[in-house]
């Protein structure tokens, strides 16, 4: 089963020419979830993978980089002729920012719920199970733990041929735990098979809670609003380094980390650099990238990156003095 994140927006509280405003698309088989909403996310998506059906959406916090662009994806998703209802997730006070997005937007002729979610407690979709778990930031905030359950193990074939089983519907009812006459699963099956994990930190200071998240994560989606120079005013802010979020993901033995949430005074490169002097598997992905993650047997996540004409890098392409971006970052609210 298909297991990948989009990148849909990278950058900060502040845009840039190459970086849109927070968002991230998980798509799980047949399911999409959107991860934070910023403003221009429809945009944004239209440009990548298209404006897709989302079956949810999930806000980490309040913060209006990370929700403003619910207005214009409602509007959009109505305009289209939504039929689904749509629910959208997040802390307590997530009810208030639905009727500011409405205010907005218009009323819906498709349904919009609200969820408001406790620590711990595991949305279900199909074939996919998110919690929230508190993250260390200003006000009320989540990141999110994305998970598969365990699956079966593999069936030795050699041995059930030996049992009598033949290849065909018998074996589907081994791997499904049903006993076929005397063999049961456990007789030719060898142990359960750990599903896919995916983190992501939301905005953040370091924390326990995330490090036991991020625990064992095939991948962990970490922001990195400021290099180590800047340490002071990362827990000022209620942020992290670059540094920080790598130390996060060696210890939890991540696979790869993907680091997110950049200021407008940084191009990515040395923001890549610096967490790669803690953990090598550490990537800053531009707007529109993405990671596959395949299971274990089959290999490691991969960072993704779509065709693209050729530009200058990502420092040349950014309209906002790095003196400009420190500013409006320092005033984000």
């Amino acid at each position: 089963m298909d297991f990948s994140i989009v990148f849909v927006g990278t950058a900060g509280s502040v845009p840039t020419a190459r970086r849109g405003l927070p968002a991230t698309l998980v798509r799980h088989g047949g399911s999409r979830v959107l991860i934070d909403c910023g403003e221009g996310t429809q945009r944004q998506l239209v440009r990548s993978t298209g404006l897709v059906d989302l079956d949810a959406i999930f806000i980490t916090h309040f913060h209006a980089d990370h929700w403003l662009g619910l207005p214009g994806l409602l509007k959009t998703f109505d305009l289209r002729d939504r039929e689904r209802p749509l629910v959208i997730h997040g802390p307590k006070g997530i009810h208030s920012v639905l009727e500011t997005a409405v205010l907005a937007a218009g009323a819906t002729r498709f349904q919009v719920e609200t969820r408001e979610l406790e620590v711990g407690e595991a949305v279900e979709f199909e074939t996919l199970n998110i919690a929230p778990f508190p993250v260390k930031h200003r006000g009320s905030a989540f990141g999110y733990a994305l998970f598969e359950h365990d699956r079966p193990g593999r069936i030795d074939l050699e041995k059930a041929a030996e049992l009598g089983i033949q290849p065909g519907p018998d074996l589907g009812l081994l791997q499904r735990g049903e006993s076929v006459g005397s063999v049961s699963p456990g007789d030719v099956m060898g142990g359960s098979r750990p599903g896919r994990k995916v983190v992501l930190s939301g905005d953040t200071s370091p924390c326990d809670s995330l490090l036991l998240a991020a625990d064992g994560a095939d991948v962990l989606v970490h922001e990195a609003t400021f290099l180590q120079e800047e340490a002071g005013r990362a827990a000022e802010r209620g942020h992290t380094t670059a540094a920080q979020a790598a130390e996060c993901a060696s210890e939890a033995g991540v696979k790869l980390l993907a680091l997110t949430h950049l200021s407008s005074r940084y191009g990515g490169r040395e923001v890549e650099e610096e967490a790669r002097t803690v953990f090598e598997n550490s990537y800053v992905p531009r707007d529109f990238d993405a990671v596959e993650i395949p299971f274990a047997e089959s290999g490691e996540p991969t960072l993704v990156r779509p065709q693209r004409h050729k530009r200058p890098p990502d420092r040349a392409q950014d309209t906002t003095s790095a003196a400009e971006g420190a500013s409006l970052d320092e005033k984000k609210v």
